[in-house]
């Protein structure tokens, strides 16, 4: 600045030509400093912010390819074939542009923007995986096969009761709301209500319909999901799938380990995980295989540690995170 400049030069014992030209030397010298601070802090960030316009800007991450990229509408098509069927449960309700639009909050933090193309397009199969298999009303002998149903639903077709929990003062119920099933993947309990519909600001406290008639809102709960540790010191699924997650010498003792099989324990707990080779863990891991097939990344790129038949459950629970 002028008063830095000018602090920093005598004001007398030269000429007006000699001065000038050492302002100009020390403008210089000040712009070679800003520039390199300006580059250490890209190396130590990493890649500098980068704008992709609606989709993607302000984050390193939007320096990668974004999801448009690489994965298109007929995509989307593909893998979720049968949820217009007559015999469907939520015909109509569910698209490619609620998923792209709700995807956008996220990729700015990484989702299906972390690495390069292959690491990218395995997180959106595997989010999708677990979309797909808590949504389908697909069977063995269902047209398409088992795969092709998801997002079938868009909440429970039968509660079995309210899901109110009276005993949480959080997050109490609502008079009247009832907290079953809704979504992609699917919200149980008033108090996991609660806490996602803060994490999303909405009110799905006192309307957790807003899941079930809102498409973009209920991929947006479901990424936010995906993408939050749920407690201090733990990881989010997002981090367990793409490496960042570093498992610490109790992990490792777990047999918790990064890859597909950690996003399954963090989203379900002991619902899924720690009983072995059980019905429901394998149908998602075959709904995120099938996936990777159909956008053309391969089965054989689904990465190591694939399921959690062994794994202790991060956080055991008489009540699990999906029921």
């Amino acid at each position: 600045t002028p008063s830095f400049l000018s602090s920093s030069f005598p004001s007398s014992g030269a000429g007006p030509a000699a001065a000038m030209g050492m302002v100009r030397a020390a403008s210089f010298l000040l712009l070679l400093a800003l520039l390199a601070a300006a580059d250490a802090r890209r190396q130590k960030g990493g890649e500098t912010a980068c704008d992709k316009g609606w989709e993607c800007s302000g984050s390193r991450f939007c320096c990668n390819e974004t999801i448009t990229d690489y994965f298109k509408a007929y995509q989307f098509e593909e893998l979720f074939a049968k949820r217009n069927s007559s015999l469907a449960h939520a015909t109509g309700f569910w698209d490619y542009q609620a998923f792209i639009t709700a995807a956008a909050l996220f990729e700015p933090r990484g989702f299906g923007t972390t690495g390069g193309r292959e690491m990218s397009m395995k997180e959106v199969a595997a989010f999708l995986g677990h979309v797909g298999a808590k949504t389908s009303c697909g069977y063995s002998l269902a047209d398409g096969g088992s795969l092709a149903w998801g997002l079938c639903y868009n909440h429970e077709m039968s509660p079995s009761q309210s899901y109110c929990d009276d005993s949480n003062e959080l997050y109490r119920c609502a008079e009247g709301v009832e907290y079953y099933g809704r979504g992609t993947l699917p919200v149980y309990w008033n108090y996991n209500y609660g806490i996602m519909g803060k994490g999303i600001k909405q009110d799905l406290l006192n309307h957790p319909e807003l899941l079930e008639q809102n498409a973009t809102l209920a991929f947006e709960a479901a990424i936010w999901r995906w993408m939050t540790p749920m407690k201090r010191k733990q990881p989010s699924a997002h981090d367990a799938f793409v490496g960042n997650w570093k498992p610490t010498k109790k992990d490792t003792l777990s047999k918790r380990y990064p890859g597909f099989g950690a996003t399954m324990n963090i989203l379900y707990g002991d619902a899924i995980c720690g009983k072995g080779s059980i019905d429901n863990m394998n149908g998602i891991i075959s709904h995120y295989q099938h996936y990777l097939d159909l956008m053309g990344v391969g089965a054989q790129h689904s990465g190591d540690n694939l399921d959690c038949a062994d794994q202790v459950p991060f956080n055991p629970s008489s009540k699990s995170p999906d029921s």
